[in-house]
C-alpha cells in the first residue's frame, strides 16, 4: 500500500505542495468546503491521477459523474507517476456547488510538484544497492527473505590505529569503507523545490550507539569522509540542491546483537515542509530502510582448516614440531605464538575462539576473546586483530571461572532435528547441574552466544570435570556417510571392555605408560582390580551418558552417529575428574588428519592397544590418525592437544540469512 498523506485545502488562497513519487495525497474536500456547499467537481492536469472515494468505492476520474456529494467519508486521492520539470507544473482544481446553483460557490486550487526521495540499501542481498519493490522497512529470514545487512566493523584496517575501526569516528582507508554497507539517498525533481524544504537522514535514539554513518559528498578523497550519524548524532541535514541525484552513505555496525539489541537498525529519510515563517516544519514524507547486524558465527571441526595456532614454551619443542608436521600434511599454515607474547600461557584454545562475520558484499574472520585473561590476554589484540581480521570480547564482571575458557565452547556440524534445520550447527557449552555452588559460563558470554540466533546454543553438563570443558569428553570428525560427521564421546565403559578383552587374551600383565620416566606403570590386571577407580568411572560414564542423551535430542543423532573412544578418568567426585591417561577425544582435527593425544596404553604385540582401537574406529572413515606425545607438556598440566592448539577455519558456504532461526 502506498504511503498516504492528508492535505488541507483552502478556497481563500492556492495551496502548493510536493507529491513524492510512489505516494498518494488524500485531499480533505469536506474540510475546505464553503458552508453552503453540498457537492463538488474535481479536475486536474494530465500528469495527475485522480480518484474519488465514495461509499467505500474508488472511482478513477474523469468519470460519468460530474458532481460528487459532500458526504462524510468522501475523499479525493491523487498520485503522480512522472517527475515534474518545473515547480508547480501540475494542478488540481476543486469547484464547490450549492443546492441550486450551476455557478461554483467556491474554488480550491492545488499546485503540485512531483519529486523522488528514496532511501535504498542492498535489500535483495545481491551485494549491490538496487531499487526494489520489496518492503525496505521490514527484515525477513529465509531463502526468499529480504532486508539489508550490516557488518560490525571490528577489524583494524590501519595498522597504526590503536583501536578496532568500530571504536573510532574516522575513515582511515579505502579498505575501511569496503567493510561498510552502502545506503543510497536519491533525490530527483526540480532542484529549486528543495531550497524551500529540508531533507533529514536520521536514526532512532535507541539505535544510535549501534551504528556509524559516513558521508564524503561528491569527493573520493578519504579526508572528505565525515562521521554524520550515530553515537550522539541522531540527525543529518542533507542539502539536495548541492548534492548529486544520488548521495552514497557508508554504514558500519558498532555492536553485535546482544541482550537488549536484536540486531535490527532502522534509518529514515524525512522530507520537511515549512508552511509559513515562524511555524515549525512538518514532515510530509519518510522513507525507511532496515538493516540487520550480521551475527558472529563459529565454525565446527569438520570445516576446512585455514590456519593453525600453537604456543611455543620452554618444554614443548617436540609438540610444536608434531603440530607443524600435521599442519604441513593438511597444507595449512602454522602460526606459532612465541613465549614473549604468550607469557607462559600455553592454552590457546581457552583464550580465543575463531569465527567470522558475513554480508553479501564482504566476509572476514573475527576472533572472540574469552574473559579468562591470563598470559595470552593481549595476544588477540596485538597479534590477530588487523586488516580484515576482527575482534570481539565479553567480560565476566562476576569473575571468570574455568567454564568461561573457550575449550568449553564448541559447535556441532550442520544438523536437522525433527524437521528443524540448523545449517550452521548448534553451539555447545558446558555448565553444571542446577545445584548450589556449581560453575556456569559467564552470563555475558552466554547471552552474547544466544543473541546471535543462528547457532542456537545447547547446554551440556561439564562441571563433573576438574577443569570443566566440553572438549574433554566430546569432539566431531568428518565422515563420508550419514550426516557427514561422527560425534566422538569419551567412554570409560568402552575402555573397561577393551582392557577386559586384552586380559582374557592373556595380556593382563601389559602395563601403561611405557617409556615415560617417573610415571607409575599400572598393568591391565591392576587397573581392572582397582574397585575405587571402577566406581569413579561408573559415575563418570553416567555423566557422559546424560550428555549423550542431550546431544542425541538436540542434534537429532542416532547411535550409529556416535563413536565411543576408550578413556578412563581419575579424581574425586567433589573435586572433579581428570583424564587417567592422555584424553584422546581432545584432538586436533585438520580435514582428514587427526592429531590425537598419545595415550601410552598397554602394549599388545608391540602395539598400543588403545591406539589400535581408535584407529579401527576412525580409519574406516578415511581419517588418518597421528598420535602426538603431550604427556609432560600438556597432560600433566590438565590439558591435551586440542587445549594447546587453535584453528581458524573456512566459513560455511551456506549464507546465514537464508536460514530461519
Amino acid at each position: 500500500m502506498a504511503q498516504q498523506r492528508r492535505l488541507q485545502l483552502s478556497t481563500q488562497r492556492p495551496t502548493s505542495t510536493i507529491c513524492v513519487l510512489g505516494t498518494e495525497l488524500s485531499l480533505d474536500v469536506c474540510g475546505s468546503a464553503p458552508k453552503d456547499a453540498v457537492a463538488f467537481h474535481v479536475q486536474g492536469t494530465p500528469g495527475v491521477k485522480l480518484y474519488v472515494v465514495h461509499e467505500t468505492q474508488s472511482i478513477k476520474l474523469p468519470s460519468s459523474v460530474s458532481r460528487w456529494p459532500l458526504a462524510a467519508g468522501t475523499e479525493v486521492l491523487l498520485a503522480m507517476d512522472a517527475l515534474s520539470k518545473d515547480v508547480g507544473d501540475e494542478k488540481v482544481r476543486i469547484s464547490y456547488f450549492g443546492e441550486a446553483g450551476a455557478v461554483p460557490v467556491g474554488r480550491a486550487m492545488l499546485y503540485l510538484t512531483c519529486v523522488e526521495v528514496s532511501l535504498d540499501a542492498d535489500v535483495t542481498r545481491s551485494g549491490a544497492v538496487s531499487r526494489t519493490l520489496l518492503d525496505k522497512a521490514t527484515w525477513t529470514w529465509g531463502p526468499d527473505g529480504h532486508g539489508a545487512i550490516l557488518l560490525v566493523n571490528c577489524d583494524r584496517d590501519d595498522p597504526g590505529a590503536k583501536t578496532p575501526d568500530n571504536r573510532d569516528t574516522a575513515v582511515r582507508s579505502y579498505a575501511d569503507l569496503k567493510d561498510m554497507s552502502q545506503m543510497v539517498l536519491r533525490t530527483r525533481g526540480p532542484r529549486t523545490i528543495f531550497t524551500g524544504h529540508r531533507l533529514l537522514l536520521h536514526v532512532d535514539f535507541g539505535d544510535a550507539d549501534k551504528v556509524g554513518v559516513f558521508y564524503g559528498g561528491n569527493s573520493i578523497a578519504l579526508e572528505e569522509y565525515k562521521h554524520v550519524l550515530g553515537g550522539s548524532k541522531l540527525v543529518y541535514a542533507v542539502k539536495p540542491s548541492r548534492h548529486q541525484e544520488e548521495s552514497i552513505f557508508y554504514v558500519e555496525g558498532l555492536a553485535f546483537p546482544d541482550v537488549g539489541f536484536s540486531g535490527l537498525v532502522a534509518f529514515h529519510a524525512t522530507l520537511l515542509e515549512s508552511p509559513e515563517k515562524g511555524l515549525l516544519e512538518t514532515p510530509i514524507f519518510t522513507d525507511t530502510v532496515v538493516f540487520r547486524v550480521a551475527p558472529w558465527i563459529m565454525t565446527p571441526n569438520t570445516a576446512a582448516p585455514l590456519e593453525v595456532f600453537v604456543c611455543s614454551m620452554d618444554n614443548n619443542e617436540d609438540f610444536v614440531a608434531a603440530v607443524g608436521a600435521m599442519a604441513e600434511k593438511a597444507k595449512c599454515p602454522l602460526t606459532v605464538c612465541p613465549l614473549p607474547e604468550n607469557r607462559q600461557d600455553r592454552w590457546i584454545q581457552d583464550e580465543v575462539e575463531f569465527g567470522y562475520v558475513q554480508a553479501p558484499h564482504k566476509t572476514f574472520p573475527v576472533v572472540f576473546d574469552s574473559p579468562r585473561d591470563r598470559g595470552l590476554k593481549d595476544f588477540p589484540v596485538k597479534s590477530i586483530l588487523g586488516p580484515d581480521f576482527g575482534y570481539v570480547a565479553r567480560q565476566a564482571p562476576e569473575h571468570a571461572s574455568d567454564l568461561d575458557s573457550f575449550g568449553n565452547l564448541e559447535v556441532s556440524p550442520p544438523v536437522t532435528v525433527g524437521g528443524k534445520e540448523y545449517p550452521l550447527g548448534r553451539i555447545l557449552i558446558g555448565s553444571s547441574f542446577p545445584r548450589f555452588g556449581g560453575r556456569r559460563m559467564a552470563k555475558a558470554v552466554k547471552d552474547f552466544l544466544v543473541a546471535q540466533r543462528v547457532q542456537a546454543p545447547v547446554e551440556l553438563f561439564s562441571d563433573w570435570l576438574l577443569v570443566g570443558h566440553v572438549d574433554e569428553f566430546l569432539s566431531f570428525v568428518p565422515a563420508p556417510d550419514r550426516k557427514g560427521f561422527r560425534l566422538l564421546l569419551a567412554s570409560p565403559s568402552a575402555c573397561y571392555q577393551l582392557l577386559k578383552e586384552k586380559q582374557e587374551e592373556g595380556f593382563g600383565e601389559a602395563a601403561m605408560f611405557q617409556g615415560l620416566e617417573g610415571v607409575p606403570k599400572p598393568t591391565i590386571n591392576e587397573i581392572l582390580a582397582n574397585e575405587g577407580l571402577r566406581k569413579f568411572n561408573n559415575y563418570i560414564q553416567s555423566c557422559i551418558n546424560w550428555n549423550r542423551d542431550i546431544l542425541k535430542r538436540a542434534l537429532g543423532l542416532a547411535e550409529p552417529d556416535i563413536l565411543d573412544i576408550p578413556q578412563l578418568f581419575r579424581g574425586e567426585v567433589a573435586a572433579g575428574a581428570e583424564a587417567f591417561f592422555p584424553d584422546m577425544v581432545n584432538m586436533l582435527v585438520l580435514g582428514r588428519h587427526l592429531g590425537i593425544p598419545k595415550p601410552f596404553g598397554p602394549l599388545v604385540g608391540g602395539q598400543c592397544c588403545l591406539e589400535e582401537r581408535v584407529r579401527a574406529l576412525l580409519e574406516p572413515l578415511g581419517l588418518t590418525c597421528t598420535f602426538i606425545d603431550d604427556y609432560f607438556s600438556y597432560h600433566v598440566l590438565s590439558g591435551e592437544v586440542h587445549c594447546g592448539t587453535n584453528v581458524r577455519r573456512k566459513p560455511f558456504a551456506f549464507k546465514w540469512w537464508h536460514m530461519v532461526p
